[in-house]
């Protein structure tokens, strides 16, 4: 089953998506800065702290491409999109999530956002973050990740976009390519050469239920995941060539739950051959996700990280099952184009799932021990 397990660049054989759970410490000195106890330096400072031990475990446990946990942001997507300008944070314009799970169903109403101004990019967002990473790994490689641009449509769609403002929806798409793409050559700049792209969207669109939800808005159901993957592919236009991006398709993940199910079939063939990116972390840990058989379209030179083991719960997996499905999706696609991951982060959100810190590090341990079983 070995093959070579070199993998020149990123994704790296042993992955993982990015969040991580919040240490207690750090989640203290949150609450403590909400109540106005300590200041913003004293809270950067145990972020660094946080962030340096998690960094260390990172690399402890063997692997290759390190991430800060996203521990400075109280939620994956949110903290970078009103950081773009022209965004406005309108908390009376909450959007009601339904989340489900094992016991039943929970709801999340995270703020909106309304666009009322042209976008524009103040700064490279998460510069200072990527910097203190960059110092703080002393092997590996510092991953940055960031919300795909479809994260700013995809939610209210047009609504959320003043028509003073954008009267044509060409020139809201012209320009949300020219900031993220500004964005994604300020962290070249500073270095980086490793990207992840994380993106709901393409992955909410193969259940047809979210595809119901996007007519109603009046959008297209049937070409909407054509406009995202032109979307990416303009703001990824001018990358730098020495940076690997990766998107990673999620279909929810707060609080050990999920929003959409259903397997990649619907948008796999443009996804796969369309979408300019080096690899896709895919979630394929139960059976919301469906078969490998949309694998098939993965062109040579692109990977795919298989999202086997959850981080939505605290049981850990089998290591021979893991293999098991590793040769079964190896059936569709070379088992050299094939790396291993949990599905999702551990804690897209501040609140984080239902697992432990010792969980959280048992599941990466094992993601590490089986890709060196299987690719050496």
């Amino acid at each position: 089953m070995k093959t070579d397990s070199s993998t020149r660049r990123p994704p790296f054989r042993a992955e993982h998506v990015g969040s991580l759970l919040r240490p207690a410490a750090l989640a203290a000195a949150r609450a403590k800065h909400q109540r106005g106890e300590i200041t913003a330096s004293e809270l950067l400072a145990a972020e660094d702290i946080a962030i340096r031990d998690l960094v260390k475990m990172q690399e402890d446990v063997g692997l290759q491409s390190i991430t800060d946990g996203e521990l400075r942001r109280e939620t994956w997507h949110m903290d970078f999109i009103y950081q773009l300008g022209g965004v406005t944070q309108v908390a009376e314009d909450n959007i009601k999530v339904q989340f489900h799970n094992t016991s039943g169903d929970i709801e999340w109403k995270p703020s909106g956002l309304k666009v009322t101004e042209r976008l524009h990019l103040k700064r490279t967002i998460f510069g200072d973050d990527f910097r203190f990473l960059a110092g703080a790994a002393s092997r590996g490689t510092p991953k940055i990740t960031i919300p795909s641009p479809s994260m700013m449509h995809y939610r209210a769609g047009r609504a959320a976009i003043d028509p003073t403002i954008y009267p044509e929806m060409s020139d809201f798409w012209r320009d949300l390519k020219k900031v993220y793409a500004e964005q994604v050559e300020g962290l070249g700049r500073l270095g980086c050469t490793y990207l992840q792209l994380d993106d709901t969207s393409l992955a909410y669109l193969n259940d047809p239920t979210q595809r119901e939800r996007i007519a109603k808005m009046g959008g297209d159901a049937s070409k909407q995941h054509l406009v995202y993957i032109d979307l990416i592919n303009g703001a990824l236009a001018n990358k730098p060539a020495n940076m690997t991006v990766c998107t990673h398709l999620c279909r929810g993940n707060y609080r050990s739950s999920w929003v959409a199910s259903g397997g990649y079939d619907y948008v796999a063939e443009a996804l796969f051959n369309e979408l300019n990116v080096d690899g896709f972390f895919l979630e394929y840990d139960d059976e919301r996700s469906g078969g490998f058989e949309p694998l098939r379209f993965v062109p040579k030179g692109k990977f795919v990280v298989l999202g086997l083991v959850t981080s939505k719960r605290a049981a850990l997996e089998s290591k021979d099952e893991l293999k098991r499905r590793i040769d079964a999706a190896a059936k569709y696609l070379p088992l050299d184009q094939l790396c291993l991951s949990p599905q999702c982060g551990f804690a897209s959100t501040a609140e984080g799932n239902a697992l432990t810190e010792q969980d959280q590090r048992a599941k990466l341990q094992l993601v590490v021990e089986t890709a060196r079983d299987v690719w050496g």
